[in-house]
């Protein structure tokens, strides 16, 4: 009944397109500790920010009609509520768009120019397309114009695709993403011109910057009623057809609940920026963390995860579960980044962003995917992309003196919502704890037993990326809901532990051996320089009173 009342607004719709905004306080003067706030030395207190999308048809609001912020899993019907439709436009055959060149500083210090080529695209007739919006963040990155063209120009149905950037600018030296090279009256098939109604851009100074969350925070605002909805980065090249790809890889999954999720590859030697096609089958799987010790404070130790493992997919048939979620790329239903939006007051937060989204989704009951292959690729900065022709790229952590004191406070409050804090007598604040909270579908326990992620220890089951892939599926998979609901982790009763125990207990302890034995070695030599400098002092007094 509720699903044929709904009529979701006819896409696209703009965030500058009506008066839904709002002014929120900064996240900094937020968690300021409490000294700080007694100062007011926070430059800005307030920034005006779109309001989260929330038709009036939802009583009271969209969040509490799907399972009351978590409280409960969604049912069926009201997850399928979720998501706009277009129209195709343009026909079977659609032409190439016609993408700019890029211009760079090589290693040497000369200006260069890289140049891309899209290719025309054949097209399924279709009625209707489900609708992707894709949330990209952005801190004064002069890749960010080549990553929206890239979007559009590798997509097979660019018209089903909504753009939302929240762009960090210095608003004296940097350009605008959104922004096209040339007037688009003197030329208008400039892709930045051609689907300006499907570009949304959130213009921001740079000195309000406070790292990705914030940011991120502010794209999951942008988010207008679309099927699918996207993370990514702005440095990223899209293969040709991604956005069928990547449908086609979270429909195989089976599972409305599902979201794709990874580290992105590597654009050198898995993707060839000239045709648009990846050269390598390898992917990315989330299963590497551990504890790392925080930078503010101690005590404060949360799971960050690392270099992840490159795999070839074992099964094509459908995308490889994993436990973790990441940042660089997500592609899911609509109502993920409605139901888990990125925590408003976290300021000055880095490492860590990624392990608070990833537990707060598992219980609201949202599982994780490795694609069975790669469809974007990310720049990175490295020393071989920096040989192969780039340039700096500013970071937030340039106004880290502005907003002194609030990424303890910051951490405190991260590790407290995902029940990580282990320092009872820290406290955290807790504003709108259940907005950016966890939910009741399932347990963080329930995770941290599952993947052997031990709280009070602050210790991991090691090589847990040897269960990741047909093991973990043929422990998982089975309990899938029949309504396509996710996995029903009340009927999961593994707990990963470490398969290499012994081996790892061997090898630690010869390691502890040979650590002695330097050791040992180092106080003899040592020893020994002592007394050879004794002897050389003995002989010098004895030459002098010769």
């Amino acid at each position: 009944k509720a699903q044929r009342q709904f009529i979701p607004e006819p896409f696209p719709q703009s965030i500058h397109s009506n008066e839904e905004w709002e002014v929120i306080m900064h996240p900094a003067m937020q968690m300021l500790p409490p000294k700080k706030q007694k100062e007011g030395d926070i430059l800005y207190k307030h920034v005006k920010v779109p309001k989260f999308w929330n038709p009036p048809f939802f009583k009271p609001d969209v969040r509490s009609f799907l399972g009351n912020y978590g409280e409960r899993l969604m049912t069926p019907d009201e997850a399928s509520i979720i998501g706009s439709h277009t129209k195709m436009v343009g026909g079977a055959k659609l032409k190439a768009d016609k993408m700019s060149s890029q211009e760079y500083t090589d290693a040497d210090g000369n200006e260069e120019k890289r140049t891309f080529k899209a290719k025309a695209r054949n097209r399924e007739m279709v009625d209707e397309l489900e609708t992707i919006f894709i949330t990209i963040a952005s801190y004064r990155d002069y890749r960010c114009p080549h990553t929206v063209e890239s979007v559009f120009a590798r997509a097979t149905y660019p018209e089903r695709i909504r753009v939302g950037i929240v762009d960090q600018l210095d608003l004296t030296t940097d350009t605008n993403c959104g922004k096209p090279k040339e007037l688009c009256d003197l030329d208008p098939s400039q892709i930045l011109c051609k689907y300006s109604n499907l570009i949304d851009v959130f213009e921001m100074n740079a000195t309000l910057s406070v790292g990705p969350v914030f940011a991120r925070h502010i794209g999951y605002r942008m988010y207008r009623g679309e099927y699918y909805t996207m993370q990514t980065d702005a440095h990223m090249e899209f293969i040709n057809g991604w956005d069928v790809d990547l449908i086609s890889h979270w429909k195989s999954a089976k599972n409305e609940m599902a979201v794709l999720t990874t580290y992105v590859s590597s654009v050198e030697n898995h993707y060839d920026p000239k045709t648009g096609e990846s050269n390598s089958l390898r992917r990315p799987l989330m299963c590497a963390s551990d504890f790392v010790e925080d930078y503010y404070e101690t005590n404060l130790d949360v799971l960050q995860h690392g270099q992840e493992p490159e795999m070839e997919p074992d099964d094509l048939v459908m995308p490889t579960l994993e436990p973790f979620w990441a940042a660089g790329f997500s592609f899911g239903r609509g109502h993920f980044g409605v139901q888990v939006p990125y925590d408003q007051y976290l300021p000055m937060i880095f490492q860590g962003e990624e392990i608070t989204v990833g537990i707060r989704g598992f219980t609201y009951g949202y599982d994780f995917y490795a694609p069975q292959t790669g469809v974007i690729f990310h720049y990175y900065n490295n020393s071989a992309k920096k040989k192969a022709g780039g340039k700096k790229v500013a970071k937030f952590w340039e106004n880290s003196d502005l907003y002194e004191g609030v990424g303890a406070e910051s951490k405190a409050r991260l590790a407290g919502i995902i029940q990580m804090l282990t320092n009872e007598t820290r406290s955290w604040n807790s504003v709108d704890a259940k907005k950016y909270g966890i939910g009741g579908a399932r347990t963080t326990q329930k995770f941290y037993d599952t993947f052997g992620i031990h709280i009070k220890e602050k210790k991991i089951e090691k090589h847990l990326c040897s269960f990741v892939g047909e093991k973990m599926q043929a422990q998982l998979i089975p309990h899938m809901r029949t309504n396509r609901m996710g996995i029903n982790y009340d009927k999961v009763t593994y707990k990963f532990k470490n398969p290499r125990k012994d081996q790892d207990k061997e090898s630690e302890d010869k390691e502890k051996s040979e650590d002695t034995d330097e050791s040992e070695d180092e106080e003899a030599e040592e020893l020994k320089d002592v007394e050879d400098e004794k002897a050389e002092e003995v002989e010098d007094v004895e030459d002098e009173k010769a």
